[in-house]
């Protein structure tokens, strides 16, 4: 199965617009691909049950039409933790159901790009976290890093755990998030010389960002 899982430094990286425009992208070259929220916090609630706002849009960058449990098989009203969500509303994580639904998802697509939770080690419940999902699927992951004070550190904690987990880095994003932030292409340069996976792109900061616009800024293959 082709994809990627793709991760992020700390929350507020800019994962799902990074991800969305990665979808977007590889849609662009002619592939069937789809995004998936496996675990969603801070949803909306509708007719037709609670939605993620993240979710909708991995879906709307997705050039295939999947039912949204699919997509987004775990939802939580409140924008917390995913193992807090789950134990405050009485549910249970399944690592089995997601990889269900993720298999469900790759029967039909030529691409998955799978949107993780938080940073790499967001705990799942009490005996799991993001990265063990994450090597469940057994893509190679795709680290969004939010250009910002503190990032170098964190990129290269992620980059080694990683590593350390048995995955392959298939390359990283850096997702210029604020325009008031200093030494942007320092930053990105110091990261660049320190990791041994490609950078996909330089993301420009926009109040408007979407795939659209992310997708102008990349460079991805399988």
């Amino acid at each position: 199965m082709n994809g990627f899982f793709i991760t992020g430094t700390d929350t507020d990286a800019g994962k799902t617009e990074i991800a969305a425009g990665i979808v977007y992208k590889l849609a662009e070259k002619g592939l069937t691909v789809a995004g998936m929220k496996p675990l969603a916090s801070g949803c909306d609630e509708t007719a037709d049950g609670l939605r993620n706002s993240d979710a909708r849009k991995l879906i709307a960058a997705s050039n295939i039409d999947l039912p949204y449990d699919l997509i987004n098989p775990y939802t939580f009203k409140d924008p917390i933790a995913p193992h807090i969500a789950a134990q405050q509303s009485g549910a249970s994580i399944e690592l089995t159901k997601v990889t269900e639904c993720y298999n469900q998802i790759a029967q039909q697509v030529d691409a998955a790009v799978v949107e993780g939770v938080g940073g790499w080690t967001v705990p799942i419940d009490d005996n799991h976290r993001m990265d063990d999902l994450a090597f469940e699927l057994g893509l190679p992951v795709i680290i969004v890093v939010g250009i910002r004070l503190g990032c170098i550190n964190h990129t290269l904690l992620t980059y080694e755990a990683i590593l350390a987990k048995g995955l392959k880095v298939a390359g990283w994003v850096a997702n210029y998030i604020s325009p008031d932030d200093l030494c942007l292409q320092e930053q990105t340069q110091s990261i660049k010389d320190r990791v041994d996976a490609p950078l996909l792109g330089e993301v420009p900061y926009s109040a408007a960002i979407n795939h659209e616009y992310v997708a102008q800024h990349l460079e991805i293959d399988l």
